[in-house]
């Protein structure tokens, strides 16, 4: 979930992958590992992207599948945080479809 996060953060910025790779100081392919969630990205990495997008690094974070995962809060459950994150996620995807849709240059 973490992986689609920045990948959709980076669609919304319209910018390419090579673009923000070379923003972040990261390799392309690393950068696309990343978004394909077969890397895990470092703490390092999400605050690159937490400075680069003005966003703070708690509401990146919010979207690893492990936070809290062992703790619920006294008025949360488990599976409420991804759950929450989930629908984001889904909610972002819906408005790439449609920018897409539209003949948007997100894609």
């Amino acid at each position: 979930m973490l992986s689609e996060a920045l990948r959709l953060i980076r669609v919304f910025h319209d910018l390419k992958q090579s673009e923000l790779a070379a923003h972040l100081g990261l390799s392309k392919s690393y950068l696309s590992e990343i978004e394909n969630g077969r890397k895990i990205p470092t703490l390092e990495v999400i605050n690159k992207y937490a400075e680069e997008f003005n966003i703070p690094v708690s509401s990146i974070i919010f979207f690893s599948e492990q936070l809290n995962s062992n703790k619920p809060s006294d008025c949360q459950s488990p599976g409420v945080k991804k759950v929450i994150a989930g629908k984001i996620i889904n909610f972002l995807q819906f408005v790439e479809q449609k920018t897409s849709d539209h003949g948007s240059k997100y894609t």
